[in-house]
């Protein structure tokens, strides 16, 4: 078989098998994922990567500052879809470091680098609240098994092309993958994220409008270079709060339920059965 059809032919079999498996329904969104990895699994690598990280950055030393962590945390998993979750929310001491992440079975992180961009509760909620919805959807499990096909891929192209084209083949089959295959679940990812978030932070009470500003400002502060949103993991700033934008209407819904408002649409529905 030619060359480049076999290696097309594989990267059509990767697409497919990602496309159809569907082990796990990611709440909120109903998107069903390729899953290979169990949650028992997937909780028990987090569980070592968080020693890992804990054994590496010492903790901050702020009463107040880990508190607050705490409480926003502990609020935002309440009403997530796996309150049970044996949570833990903890600041690192690294003001260098602006980030945040959630590990499979709620292992949270929040480096005192992000703290100066986050100055209200809700902004702070924004983050904690998509890193937390990146767990809730499993999405490093996702990409364990994306990873694992890609793998098997790879092997597959090994075996099908002549001994002299088996380097060459894998480096095509290497970038046909990441391009095509990789990185716009990663993207994909990232945005979803984005939308769980914003109804979590809005049922644990914090303003979605807050989302909008936080997302704007940090990216006013980000410094470098960064490449074009087709090669990026991560979707261009300008993009992302476009979304977010457009998901307020979902997000401000549920939070006007969480804080007893009743909204304009049921106002509206309410005069008219009067009427």
């Amino acid at each position: 078989m030619n060359t480049c059809k076999t290696i097309i032919l594989v990267l059509c079999i990767v697409c497919f098998t990602l496309a159809m498996s569907g082990c796990y329904t990611v709440p909120i969104t109903g998107r069903t994922t390729f899953n290979m990895v169990s949650q028992a699994e997937e909780s028990q690598l987090g569980l070592q990567a968080y020693e890992q990280a804990k054994s590496q950055t010492p903790l901050l030393k702020d009463s107040v500052v880990s508190k607050r962590v705490a409480t926003i945390g502990e609020k935002i998993a309440a009403v997530s879809h796996f309150p049970e979750w044996d949570w833990e929310f903890i600041v690192f001491d690294d003001p260098e470091t602006p980030n945040a992440w959630c590990l499979p079975g709620g292992k949270v992180a929040v480096y005192s680098g992000l703290l100066p961009y986050a100055k209200t509760d809700a902004e702070l909620a924004t983050v904690m609240a998509h890193e937390i919805s990146h767990a809730i959807a499993r999405h490093g499990a996702e990409r364990m098994s994306q990873e694992m096909a890609k793998a098997a891929g790879a092997a597959v192209v090994s075996e099908a092309v002549g001994p002299e084209y088996v380097e060459a083949a894998k480096v095509v089959y290497g970038v046909g993958s990441d391009l095509f295959v990789m990185l716009p679940y990663s993207r994909k990812h990232e945005l979803e994220a984005d939308r769980i978030g914003l109804i979590y932070m809005a049922r644990a009470g914090y303003d979605p409008h807050e989302a909008v500003t936080f997302w704007e400002n940090f990216s006013k502060a980000g410094e470098g270079e960064k490449p074009p949103e087709f090669l990026s993991t991560h979707p261009a700033d300008e993009n992302r709060v476009i979304q977010i934008k457009g998901l307020l209407p979902e997000a401000i819904e549920e939070y006007n339920k969480a804080m007893g408002i009743q909204s304009t649409n049921s106002i509206t529905s309410t005069d008219s059965n009067s009427n």
